[in-house]
């Protein structure tokens, strides 16, 4: 199954036994459809949770905003809650990652970037021609 989104959050690392590492990451999913007799198009968004066990090294590629392309498949996680009522979670299981679009760097702000003025270094708005 493949699925394309955007990252919502950094994704983290966890440690588990044995050695093991997963990345967990969220994609949103954009979408839009019109009703049946409607002319208004409606806009809708799908938050899937997704783990990629092959390497952690990927992590700090993975970051908000990032439009990635996932190959894999869906799991379902079962369990009984502390209300005894049973509740399940979708989650994507991924088997491949290719990064579309990586994420814009937020440590530099949009008016001071590398090799451009800063802001107080701009040209006078107040030249003759």
């Amino acid at each position: 199954m493949e699925i394309t989104g955007r990252i919502v959050k950094d994704a983290s690392v966890f440690k588990l036994k044995e050695n093991r590492e997963v990345v967990n990451f969220t994609i949103a999913i954009n979408d839009s459809y019109k009703p049946k007799d409607s002319t208004e198009l409606k806009k809708i968004t799908t938050y899937i949770n997704c783990s990629y066990w092959v390497s952690s090294k990927s992590a700090k590629w993975l970051k908000k905003g990032a439009l990635v392309e996932l190959f894999g498949r869906i799991g379902l996680n079962v369990y009984i809650g502390s209300d005894s009522e049973a509740h399940g979670a979708l989650t994507f299981h991924t088997s491949h990652i290719k990064i579309l679009a990586f994420a814009k760097d937020r440590e530099q702000t949009p008016e001071v970037r590398k090799g451009a003025k800063a802001s107080s270094e701009k040209e006078p708005d107040d030249l003759p021609f």
